[in-house]
């Protein structure tokens, strides 16, 4: 008899197969033991509200609240190929056992768990549970596989969260589009997203600014700063301009202090720093993640929570350290390798290594002119920290300065660089100031000056500093220490893996938009506040939610018990949607009349171009206008838009060049160095798919069925 090892994605599959020695036959390896599958994460999902009654495909308000007595499951199209593989694997009579090899944590457990009961698997099930993939790791896990009763009830509490998801998902979308007639969609996770957006524009539309003053004694060229950097009373500022400026040295003190390296990056912090250095959207940096994990795998899992390793990746170290080729970091590298590698607790801590560990450099060496730009510059971001923290501390002697001017007290600080440690891969020397100043000697400052300046309001959110609210939004919970504390414990609203798409989808269904690098609200996204219901808005909902997920999995609370109280929430958010007396008003609408229902329609901007959308719902006709395209203009050489319909299409530049579409053709496939005559077809059809894929994106009826709401 054999065992079946079901892994989450075909990288970590191939991996523990080569290590059990298995040979690839497909879509999954065997040998005399073992054979070894995979799943390409979900495989089996819940089923849409039409499945359970045809009526539900179209949506009407009175069809409201959808509350399935059982919760059906369907397989997922896109996939279904792989979960036959699976479903073929396991009805063959030689398995008797199988081994969950997903994730080690709660989703990775419910992508396991739901194809085994599609497939009404009722044999043995065991865990391997890992939290990375190295040879070492992996043979260590299969020496010591759990019984799978042990973690069901880590599955129940994934089912709790799918569920409710599905519930307020499904239901709060459906009464607001219906009661409104517009495409509006409500999440736990992306409504109070939103409403963080909102609260900071709030902030920032309150802000009264007001005036304060710095005072500055210079001596000799050296700056000392009055104690208190901000002085908001004019008549002290008057009175430390006419001071005397002989002063007496009161105490000078040095201390050698030490700066250590930022931790590893998790997908999150990795998304901040792409955004700050490059411009890079949250999303587009996961995509180029994506790339190099599994295209030319050099990098680790990308959607990973944790900054830490596990203590059995440090043997693989210098493997990793081989593998670097950049030449800014490659000398470091090197460098590090003749030396013992001594980790700490600051990189190090198999108790804060979740599912996933750190994202490093894996040991595949890397083919630098294989990398596209960005995916060097990415590359690079993760190997600069990884070496940062394989090396010692920054050191500096500080001397605080600090002096006696007829009772009021002027400071400088001044640091003497021993040892750049870690900052050698950003500094290649260190400016030092010389301190001179002895205790008890009296100096002459050269003058006294003071600066008039006014308190700025709050930073408007970018892309970074949402994600980072996302993390930790517990400044938008008032009171209650103990949700807030929950909230950062649990990774605050939505994961790494989800919160790029989370703001890509604001943006995309109109809720928010991007003015230069700033997000502003739109006047949808303000009434959907308006109307959405309170406790929706609130991180309190996630923290709450979490709370009961963790006590399923503590088996302190029955996961039907929870689901049941969601379904009654359920029925209150669409009783609350349905007395409302709002109205909801199109900020945007265009003199064009539909061609269908002939109401006005409304002019739709994404990032692909510009759309004319029917405001009826239930007509939804939708005629493009305008597409960006990859098209580069003769003159300029910028991209070019692709404007109006039929045979008018026009390619328009910003420089004001404009040429047919019929002429640009011809004039491609005169051209030797555009290559195949077909390239500008397959590159319309290339377009059109992703503009497919767009609208897709944008519209909250397909985005119910990723359950990530």
């Amino acid at each position: 008899m054999k065992v079946l090892v079901l892994a989450e994605k075909p990288s970590v599959g191939k991996e523990i197969a080569r290590v059990l020695n298995c040979s690839l036959k497909g879509q999954y390896a065997e040998n005399q033991k073992y054979i070894v599958t995979w799943a390409f994460g979900h495989l089996v999902t819940l089923a849409d509200p039409e499945v359970y009654d045809k009526k539900y495909m179209n949506w009407h308000l009175e069809d409201l609240p959808i509350i399935p007595d059982h919760f059906k499951k369907t397989i997922i199209r896109n996939t279904g190929k792989q979960y036959n593989t699976i479903k073929q694997l396991l009805s063959r009579g030689d398995i008797n056992e199988v081994i969950i090899a997903t994730d080690a944590g709660r989703e990775g457990e419910l992508v396991a768990r739901w194809i085994l009961a599609q497939l009404k698997w009722n044999k043995e099930i065991k865990r391997l549970w890992i939290s990375s993939v190295t040879d070492q790791a992996i043979k260590k896990g299969f020496d010591n596989l759990k019984p799978g009763k042990a973690y069901e009830s880590l599955y129940y509490a994934a089912v709790a969260r799918a569920e409710s998801d599905w519930l307020v998902g499904i239901n709060g979308t459906r009464a607001l589009t219906t009661k409104y007639n517009t495409n509006l969609s409500l999440g736990r996770v992306q409504t109070p997203t939103l409403a963080m957006v909102n609260e900071n524009e709030n902030q920032i539309r309150n802000f009264r600014p007001k005036t304060y003053y710095t005072v500055t004694a210079t001596h000799k060229g050296i700056d000392f700063q009055y104690e208190d950097h901000q002085l908001f009373d004019e008549n002290k500022v008057e009175t430390l301009m006419k001071l005397s400026k002989s002063g007496v040295v009161e105490s000078v003190e040095t201390k050698e202090k030490k700066n250590y390296p930022e931790p590893l990056y998790d997908l999150t912090e990795l998304q901040r720093d792409a955004f700050n250095k490059f411009g890079f959207t949250p999303k587009f940096t996961l995509n180029v993640m994506q790339s190099l994990y599994e295209k030319h795998k050099i990098l680790t899992y990308p959607r990973t929570d944790s900054r830490y390793l596990p203590s059995d990746i440090v043997d693989t170290i210098p493997d990793r350290l081989k593998a670097i080729q950049l030449p800014d970091y490659r000398p470091h590298a090197f460098s590090l390798l003749k030396k013992q590698i001594i980790l700490s607790k600051q990189v190090v801590q198999d108790e804060k290594v979740r599912d996933h560990h750190g994202i490093i450099p894996t040991e595949e060496p890397c083919i630098v002119q294989n990398l596209s730009s960005d995916e060097y510059k990415i590359y690079a971001l993760v190997v600069k920290r990884f070496l940062e923290v394989l090396m010692p501390a920054y050191v500096y002697e500080e001397t605080k300065v600090s002096v006696n001017l007829n009772g009021h007290h002027f400071i400088f600080k001044g640091r003497n660089t021993k040892s750049l440690g870690f900052k050698i891969l950003s500094e290649k020397s260190s400016e030092t100031q010389s301190i001179i100043f002895q205790k008890g000697k009296n100096i002459i400052f050269d003058q006294i000056t003071s600066k008039k300046c006014l308190t700025e309001p709050p930073k408007r959110l970018n892309e970074a500093t949402l994600l980072s609210a996302m993390e930790n939004p517990s400044k938008f919970i008032q009171g209650n220490e103990q949700m807030k504390a929950l909230l950062k414990e649990t990774g605050g609203l939505g994961t790494v893996a989800t919160r790029a798409d989370i703001i890509e989808k604001l943006f995309n269904t109109g809720l928010i938009e991007k003015k230069q690098n700033s997000i502003y609200m739109t006047k949808k996204g303000k009434q959907l506040l308006d109307v959405a219901p309170e406790q929706l808005k609130s991180p309190l909902l996630t923290a709450q939610w979490e709370s009961a997920f963790q006590k399923i999995q503590d088996n302190q609370l029955n996961y039907k018990s929870f689901v049941n109280d969601m379904k009654n929430y359920t029925i209150s958010i669409v009783e609350e949607i349905t007395q409302q007396k709002h109205t909801f008003k199109h900020d945007n609408l265009s003199t064009t009349l539909c061609p269908d229902c002939e109401k006005p329609m409304m002019t739709v901007k994404t990032k692909t171009g510009t759309s004319l959308v029917c405001q009826d719902n239930s007509c939804n006709k939708r005629i493009r206008i305008s597409q960006v395209t990859n098209a580069r203009c003769p003159e300029c050489h910028k991209k070019m838009s692709l404007n109006g319909t039929g045979d008018s299409k026009v390619f328009i530049c910003s420089c004001g060049y404009k040429e047919k579409l019929s002429s640009f053709e011809n004039r491609k496939n005169n051209t030797q160095k555009s290559g195949n005559k077909n390239d500008f077809q397959n590159y319309l059809k290339k377009q059109e798919k992703e503009n497919q894929k767009q609208a897709e994106s944008s519209n909250p009826f397909a985005a119910l069925k990723n359950l990530e709401l």
